[in-house]
């Protein structure tokens, strides 16, 4: 009996994706729970399995594709077929005489069905879609359809066409006068040919729908907050020793590496309690003041930047922090991450400084009040108790909402973490 590999439910508030790529082609020998086809949505990728074992006999939808929850993505079935071709539906020649009645423009607007990725090609190269042979599901036109009909049909670009020669009427000629005829002229240049245009070559890249999300995420933010950012800078000295002085106790007690991470979350922890404001998010005219801490931590993947949160950071000790960081962060890198994993979080730390970056300005998370930006550290002349001295030093950013947080309470908040960062016994010591 034939089985459907159908949409699954992708989380809260998620009813679309995209097609990422099939792991099986059709024709394919598909064993039940083996991974099919594989799903982007704006958070994570997941993986779509067989229900059954079989033959994958169809396949509904290509690459770039979008989806909805609960529809149809291909079937299996028992019987072994061969791969279904895209062989474009050919129309029988008319019969002379009649002439076929003309189809209404927006009857044909209305039946007409193109996937995303065929609508943007047609859309770049002014390709009436309504003259390309569908041969997706249902007469659906796929970026395949397109380009064979481009193969057809070669679009005309203003620069495929070569300009037309330009008939230019020669000059009277006259004899010069007497007194000019014995003087030297100079030889005229002789004709150099225009250089050839230099070839320009240009990649075409599909953003993936994470990519596409971040992009409009960001955006909102931007439109939405009044986004303001405060600096200060770190020494960074006291946690570097007692790094150096306790990291290999740690690592063989706790099985994980002693990082600065944890002790930045540790120290917003504290600044958020201290400054209930920034723990907070608005919804419409009331403040909501979480009076948990959910700690976002931003990682950068081969798909764009996901910010897994650490749940209740403020019960949990260095060693969890750094453990609970660490596997976040290999799973993000294997694509591996559930939605809950990304969902909520209170307040985020993104590091910048790992790839280099000095200071930056942060833009927040939504709906999240602020978010901290931590830098590269590097060694400078500071002055110190009357004298220069060289220290690690780090700049700290802190961008926030302006509607909600006050340029008095963003400062204050900085400055604890500096002064936590910079005595880091008092975190110890709440630890």
């Amino acid at each position: 009996m034939d089985s459907e590999i159908r949409v699954p439910p992708l989380g809260e508030s998620l009813v679309e994706a995209t097609v990422g790529r099939w792991l099986k082609h059709e024709g394919q020998a598909v064993v039940a729970g083996e991974p099919v086809v594989e799903l982007e949505t704006e958070k994570v990728n997941l993986e779509v399995t067989a229900d059954t074992t079989g033959v994958l006999q169809r396949v509904f939808y290509r690459e770039g594709d979008t989806v909805r929850v609960g529809e149809a993505l291909g079937v299996i079935g028992n019987a072994v077929v061969q791969p279904i071709q895209n062989v474009p539906a050919v129309a029988a020649p008319p019969l002379p005489g009649p002439t076929p009645p003309a189809r209404p423009a927006a009857a044909a607007e209305e039946e007409h069905l193109a996937s995303p990725v065929a609508r943007r090609i047609a859309a770049e190269y002014g390709i009436d879609l309504s003259k390309v042979a569908g041969t997706g599901p249902g007469g659906r036109v796929t970026r395949e359809d397109v380009a064979r009909y481009m193969e057809d049909h070669p679009v005309v670009t203003a620069e495929a066409v070569p300009p037309a020669p330009i008939s230019v009427a020669a000059p009277p000629v006259t004899a010069p006068p007497p007194f000019e005829a014995k003087l030297e002229t100079a030889p005229l240049p002789t004709e150099v040919a225009a250089p050839a245009r230099a070839e320009r070559p240009e990649k075409r890249v599909r953003l993936s729908r994470r990519r596409l999300t971040i992009a409009r995420r960001l955006l909102d933010a931007q439109r939405n907050q009044a986004l303001l950012t405060t600096f200060n800078e770190l020494d960074l000295s006291a946690v570097m020793d007692l790094r150096r002085r306790r990291k290999e106790a740690f690592q063989a007690h706790h099985g994980v590496g002693l990082g600065f991470m944890s002790f930045f979350v540790k120290a917003s922890v504290a600044a958020l309690k201290a400054f209930p404001q920034v723990n907070s998010e608005l919804q419409g005219d009331d403040l909501i003041e979480k009076l948990y801490y959910d700690i976002g931590i931003a990682v950068d993947t081969e798909g764009g930047l996901v910010v897994p949160v650490v749940r209740d950071a403020d019960r949990k000790s260095f060693a969890e922090i750094e453990r609970v960081i660490g596997e976040l962060a290999k799973r993000a890198q294997e694509n591996q991450l559930t939605l809950e994993e990304l969902r909520g979080g209170t307040f985020t730390i993104t590091n910048g400084g790992i790839f280099g970056s000095l200071l930056s300005t942060p833009i927040v998370n939504p709906p999240q009040a602020a978010i901290l930006g931590m830098h590269r550290i590097v060694d400078r002349p500071i002055a110190a108790q009357g004298q220069v001295v060289i220290r690690p030093m780090m700049y700290a950013a802190l961008t926030y909402d302006h509607r909600i947080i006050d340029g008095r309470t963003a400062v204050h908040f900085l400055v604890r973490i500096k002064e936590l960062i910079e005595d880091p016994e008092e975190l110890l010591l709440e630890a």
